[in-house]
């Protein structure tokens, strides 16, 4: 078993280069079921949740090949329409398959899917989607089958903007004849980045980030497809809330700034100071920061919810207490027992957590017990007294690409050790 070994205390200082986001990539490669023909994305990290998929693709008969950091994905010869329960199990985003092997190849199977549990997360609004563009969709026996031979172009509005329900939705109708409206989509910059990586295989998918998304079916896309997928918008935003806690002065290259506006904002008004370009943030920290009395999860464009746990490690050290609600799963908080074993102030039930900021937090043996939850423990390690040890930190690989070594470049005293 591997975990993190943390010596805090230690200022962060240098220059990161952010590679493709893991909620980006993976409906993208879900997307590439869509293409008769080979995909390349540059600029992959080889986050574990990108194995999973690949080993989905893989079952599906896709070959995947790896140049350097960039991925080859040829799906020429797809013979299988079935997502086993061994791989769907280790992923929340097998979902994503769904609509795109439907579209495709106009049956399909797959078992119900895992990934970290963080709340019930149902898939009915991804079920819905697929019905009301003419699938026949039935549960027996721990599966999804789907026949979407008579699917056609349709309206769908969601009750709720779910990113993943979404993307289903725009994939389904993608090789699907006719229009297909989407009222009430989410808006999140993975979704606009979806959409520019299926039209560039010649999809015709207007409105991501919009209220309304409309997809004109089209009988086939590109063969040979080359895109480099957005970068990874909760990698830059856990580096900043890390350097707000320890202190120091980053520079992160390959971003998009607009795309973490609503932490920049929170933190520029606790002593954070920015210098913002076009695809660079350079942030400054130093002393104390305020809390930020009030903190709420939601929707983009506020706060994401994968950012929830390294905004509390912050909030436990800053000046003054925070009202934190998490509204958007609400089985989230698995870090906070981890983080008063630090020496964190925090009172949580249900869906709220009061936060009272100490002066420090010190070192302790913690464990990780999903992906973001995790983030948030290291973060907390790296700006506590002493030696910190975070197990379960195969969580952490799911979304964060040797993590380790990304911190210890800016200065951080963290390695990876068998146990």
């Amino acid at each position: 078993m591997k975990r993190y070994y943390i010596e805090g205390g230690n200022r962060l200082y240098g220059m990161v280069k952010i590679g493709s986001g893991k909620n980006a990539l993976l409906p993208i490669l879900a997307g590439c079921i869509l293409i008769d023909g080979v995909t390349t994305l540059l600029n992959v990290p080889r986050y574990s949740d990108i194995d999973a998929m690949l080993e989905i693709l893989e079952h599906l008969g896709a070959v995947v090949s790896w140049q350097d950091e960039n991925l080859i994905v040829d799906t020429r010869v797809l013979n299988s329409h079935d997502v086993t329960l061994e791989s769907a199990g280790k992923l929340r985003a097998s979902i994503f398959t769904l609509g795109s092997i439907l579209g495709r190849m106009k049956l399909a199977k797959l078992a119900y899917p895992g990934g970290c549990n963080i709340g019930l997360r149902p898939i009915d609004l991804h079920l819905s989607g697929m019905r009301a563009l003419g699938a026949k969709i039935n549960e027996k026996n721990g599966f999804i089958y789907g026949n979407g031979s008579q699917m056609k172009g349709g309206e769908f509005i969601l009750n709720f903007p779910s990113v993943g329900a979404t993307e289903n939705i725009i994939m389904a109708a993608v090789l699907t004849l006719g229009k297909t409206t989407i009222i009430n989509p989410a808006k999140e910059p993975e979704i606009v980045d979806l959409q520019d990586f299926l039209n560039s295989a010649g999809a015709k998918i207007s409105g991501a980030g919009s209220n309304i998304i409309t997809i004109e079916g089209v009988k086939s896309l590109h063969k040979n497809i080359v895109y480099e997928a957005m970068p990874d918008r909760i990698i830059t935003g856990t580096l900043l809330i890390a350097t707000a806690m320890c202190g120091g002065e980053i520079e992160l290259e390959n971003v998009n700034f607009q795309h973490n506006q609503a932490l920049i904002s929170k933190l520029s008004k606790s002593a954070c100071q920015f210098d913002l370009k076009r695809d660079k943030i350079k942030m400054k920290a130093s002393g104390r920061l305020k809390s930020f009395g009030e903190v709420d999860t939601a929707v983009y464009p506020g706060l994401p919810t994968d950012l929830q746990a390294p905004i509390m490690a912050l909030q436990t050290i800053s000046d003054g207490a925070c009202v934190l609600l998490e509204n958007v799963f609400e089985a989230r908080f698995k870090h906070v027992p981890e983080l008063i074993k630090m020496g964190a102030d925090i009172k949580f039930k249900n869906n709220v957590c009061i936060i009272n900021g100490r002066e420090k937090l010190y070192g302790a043996e913690v464990k990780a017990c999903d992906l973001r939850g995790g983030a948030g423990l290291v973060l907390a390690g790296l700006a506590s007294e002493g030696y910190t040890t975070v197990s379960g930190i195969e969580y952490i690989d799911r979304g964060y690409y040797k993590f380790e070594e990304m911190l210890s470049k800016l200065g951080a005293v963290v390695r990876r050790e068998e146990y």
